[in-house]
């Protein structure tokens, strides 16, 4: 597939998520303001590819804005970038990496963020791997595997997180089917994961959201694989809204549930969950979908794109460097990360 994000003369280019599955667009970028709006409206998501596209916003505000004789309209292009979207920290990670580098000139501020690029492909390899063996220890196989929002290559510039898993899972053969919540309001699920799952080529239904803690209870799935966009250093996860929902019919049907993320969304400055914004998205996307109103007018709604999950709720968290077994007792600080990882396929 090709990248979701990627640095292509001069320019930033991205698959445009919101036209999925019906129309496959590439917007070509070349200034601040439209990559902003791409990340606000959700063109590029997915924590790993918000870090990516937080890394080449800090390259375009360098091209456009001289960071020497224009500090103040460079600094203000970066700051907009950053505060695109508040919840997922490599948004703001990319923008910090790449940044470190401004005065040593532009090629060095791109090198910084092509390299952030190659990072997250590798680190979307390795995760892909040790979550496959980890749920085979767990679930055994081949399994039925439930997730939620989108976690694959559009989410993660190359392969993905908890559905690169699901893939690696497919690939061996391990795979009976997967299970894609739709993901209300903006259906990632339905639209993007179903779609990356077809062009896998891998045995999927599509299930509606309130529907899955009841399929969970009836035991139609044997592990639950989600993504995260921040996790704080006491094990809080923060994902899709929704995740939370998942995680207690998980814990009640005895079904395990697995984070996948890379370490880059690991945050040890955030100490718990209490300390994580939550971004509202207003009342548009509940009322609205796909353009077509379903509500009244001027109905009001409550609108969190993300929810909290304890790690009591979590089996293990998996990244590209480590495997952390909460219900064995590990925390993130028992088990630090290690060097080995997968074999990079950039």
């Amino acid at each position: 597939m090709t990248r979701t994000i990627d640095w292509t003369d001069g320019a930033v280019e991205l698959i445009d998520q919101t036209q999925l599955p019906h129309h496959e667009v590439v917007l070509r970028i070349e200034e601040v303001p439209p990559l902003v709006d791409a990340i606000s409206r959700l063109a590029v998501r997915g924590a790993p590819a918000l870090g990516v596209a937080g890394a080449f916003g800090v390259v375009l505000a360098a091209q456009n804005h001289d960071p020497v004789s224009a500090r103040a309209d460079f600094d203000a292009a970066v700051a907009s970038v950053r505060g695109a979207r508040p919840t997922a920290v490599n948004l703001a990670r990319g923008v910090d990496l790449a940044l470190a580098r401004v005065d040593d000139g532009v090629e060095a501020v791109l090198a910084a963020a092509l390299e952030l690029r190659d990072d997250e492909i590798t680190a979307s390899w390795s995760m892909s791997a040790y979550g496959a063996d980890l749920v085979t220890e767990l679930a055994g196989r081949p399994v039925r595997a439930m997730t939620i929002c989108n976690t694959g290559g559009l989410a993660a510039v190359e392969r993905g997180t908890a559905l690169g898993v699901i893939q690696e899972l497919h690939e061996r053969g391990d795979l009976t089917e997967a299970l894609p919540l739709e993901t209300r309001p903006l259906l990632q699920g339905g639209r993007l994961s179903t779609w990356e799952l077809a062009r896998m080529g891998a045995p999927h239904r599509l299930v509606v959201d309130s529907a899955a803690p009841f399929l969970l209870s009836l035991g139609r799935a044997d592990v639950v694989l989600v993504g995260a966009d921040r996790i704080a250093r006491d094990g809080t996860t923060a994902n899709k809204i929704g995740t939370f929902s998942l995680a207690l019919a998980a814990r009640h049907a005895g079904v395990p549930f697995v984070v996948v993320a890379p370490e880059s969304t690991v945050d040890p400055a955030t100490g718990s969950g209490d300390e994580i914004e939550i971004e509202d998205r207003g009342p548009t996307e509940v009322v609205h979908v796909q353009g077509v109103a379903i509500a009244p007018p001027d109905t009001e709604a409550i609108n969190p794109a993300f929810d909290l999950t304890a790690p009591e709720l979590i089996t293990a968290v998996v990244t590209d460097r480590r495997v952390v077994r909460f219900d064995r007792g590990e925390s993130l600080a028992s088990i630090p990360p290690g060097e080995r990882r997968a074999p990079s396929r950039v």
